[in-house]
C-alpha cells in the first residue's frame, strides 16, 4: 500500500489540486477537515465508493491512519489508485475548515 506523511501531503496540497477522501464519520469530518476534501465515511464505503471516479488518484485520510489504511485496501481491490495518509488528521498541521 502506498503511503504519504501528512507533512508531505500538506506540501503537495499547497501546489497541486488533490483528490482527498476523508473516511471519518460525518460528525468528525464536520468538526474539522482539509479544505476541498470529500467525506465518505468508512461505514458507507462498501456502497459509497461507486461515487468515486476511477480515473483519479485519491489520498485517503482519517483521524490517525488506521481507518484510511482499511479504506485503501478496499479501494485498491476495486481498482482505485489510492495513497494512505499516515498519521491522519492527528498529524495534519495545515489549514482546516
Amino acid at each position: 500500500m502506498k503511503t504519504i506523511s501528512a507533512a508531505d501531503l500538506e506540501k503537495q496540497y499547497q501546489s497541486e489540486q488533490l483528490a482527498i477522501v476523508d473516511v471519518r464519520e460525518r460528525h468528525e469530518f464536520q468538526a474539522g477537515h482539509i479544505p476541498n476534501a470529500g467525506n465518505l465515511p468508512l461505514s458507507e464505503l462498501e456502497t459509497g465508493y461507486k461515487k468515486l471516479d476511477p480515473d483519479y488518484k485519491y489520498y485517503v485520510i482519517c483521524q490517525g491512519g488506521a481507518r484510511s489504511a482499511t479504506a485503501c485496501q478496499f479501494l485498491a481491490m476495486q481498482g482505485f489508485d489510492v495513497t494512505n495518509v499516515s498519521g491522519g488528521m492527528n498529524a495534519w498541521s495545515g489549514e482546516t475548515e
